[in-house]
């Protein structure tokens, strides 16, 4: 009877082990990395007909930090520019709010709203794309 008792639980286990374990890693929609955070934007650029060109962004002043998008867990955000118009690298900052769905998020900023495709999200990468244009933030 014990016997049996230990084959029932040794078959169960590898059953449940079978079932549990799947070849299919593939990020099917939303994501499990966190969308807060601060984002300092790396490049930009597009996607035509499935080419991929990116570049620096052009709106990164040489020799101040990038500008970014600080996301906060209220669905509060915060877009920081740095410019050197004024004096070396004074930073402008606007407010507004944003929403994630499955994959996408949607920024509202100004007044503009803007809803942006999550192409990749990543502890360390977040890439978005609206239209044909991409933007890859960092942490």
């Amino acid at each position: 009877m014990k016997i049996k008792s230990i084959l029932f639980a040794l078959a169960l286990s590898v059953g449940l082990f079978a079932t549990s374990c799947n070849s299919n890693d593939e990020n099917e929609g939303d994501t499990l990395a966190p969308l807060v955070g601060k984002w300092g934007i790396v490049k930009v650029g597009t996607n035509i007909n499935g080419v991929e060109t990116l570049a620096d962004p052009p709106q990164n002043t040489s020799g101040c930090d990038h500008d970014f998008i600080n996301l906060k867990i209220d669905n509060t955000m915060t877009s920081g520019d740095y410019s050197s118009i004024v004096s070396p690298c004074a930073l402008t900052t606007t407010s507004g709010t944003y929403s994630k769905g499955d994959s996408k998020v949607t920024i509202v900023l100004n007044g503009v709203t803007t809803t942006y495709d999550i192409v990749n999200l990543t502890l360390s990468e977040l890439k978005l794309k609206n239209g044909n244009n991409i933007w890859v933030y960092i942490r």
